[in-house]
């Protein structure tokens, strides 16, 4: 039975990953470098936390690689949600994610092999209607929202996937492989990244002392931390329960962001005119799907 405070405690997960582009802001080192120490140290966080509460490592070779793979993806959506608030600003990166529950709307039929649903292409439209109006007032970010929608959708794989492996294994071994994975997949990325992306031709593998601050919380707090409470909370709170409250999580990010850095984070009317309409379709859907299931 869900007490109050598990409800409280869904809500402070909600605002630390929320939080996390506010953190992708404040570390000094580029975003490829960031993200790869945030896998690292996740990835160690995670095996940590297994071995405290004895759970086995051992999920079989073929699912091992498979998730090793499905890391890769979350590889990227790490890189293109901190690169694109690094080239413009945590809310237009957090305006792109709030995408991720509606392509994961369009994605999960293809996976389970069922029709796509007029309310979830309606809301797509919806969802694309509102980058329109982002669009059409003069936004100056294009590329920093793409990214994020990038990222949004690459969130949307990973999601769909890992509903298919958390049926077969444990939830804490899948995150920490997929850590590997995204480790993995990053390091192997630095060459390409040292001849294209990167400013200095370099790696920046130095953090500040501050840097390792922000860096600890990302990855122990926001991740490994609010990934294994998150988990708890699933054996007395629904799933839908869930899911609707994970969508506060942009809105929970533009606010931090606008309390944090001020100034830089105002943005035009349009920008929030289409943000709502963004926002309006990712909550209506879990609602709408909840209503039509019921009338069925």
């Amino acid at each position: 039975m869900a007490s109050i405070q598990d409800y409280v405690k869904l809500h402070v997960l909600v605002f630390l990953w929320g939080f996390t582009a506010i953190l992708g802001k404040l570390i000094s080192i580029p975003a490829v470098e960031m993200v790869f120490y945030r896998t690292v140290l996740a990835a160690a966080g995670m095996a940590a936390l297994m071995l405290a509460t004895q759970r086995k490592f051992g999920l079989g070779s073929g699912d091992i690689f498979r998730l090793l793979l499905t890391g890769s993806i979350v590889a990227v959506h790490w890189l293109t949600f901190f690169a694109s608030g690094r080239i413009s600003n945590p809310s237009t990166s957090l305006v792109g994610f709030a995408t991720c529950s509606l392509w994961a709307a369009l994605l999960e039929p293809l996976v389970n092999r069922r029709p796509i649903k007029g309310l979830e292409v309606g809301l797509g439209i919806l969802v694309i209607g509102g980058l329109a109006v982002i669009f059409s007032f003069s936004f100056q970010y294009p590329m920093g929202l793409m990214l994020g929608i990038v990222s949004g959708f690459t969130i949307a794989i990973f999601a769909v996937i890992n509903s298919q492996m958390v049926k077969r294994h444990d939830a804490y071994a899948i995150t920490f492989y997929e850590m590997c994975g995204a480790t993995i997949t990053i390091a192997l990325f630095f060459p390409i990244y040292l001849k294209t992306w990167s400013v200095s031709g370099e790696l920046m593998m130095a953090p500040s002392l501050l840097d390792w601050l922000w860096l600890c919380l990302l990855a122990f707090v926001c991740t490994v931390y609010a990934y294994a409470a998150s988990i708890k909370l699933m054996k007395r709170l629904s799933v839908f329960t869930i899911q609707l409250t994970l969508n506060l999580e942009p809105l929970y990010g533009i606010l931090l962001a606008l309390l944090v850095f001020r100034e830089s984070e105002v943005m035009s009317t349009g920008f929030y005119a289409g943000t709502l309409i963004i926002l309006g379709a990712v909550f209506a859907y879990p609602a709408l799907k909840r209503r039509q299931g019921s009338v069925e």
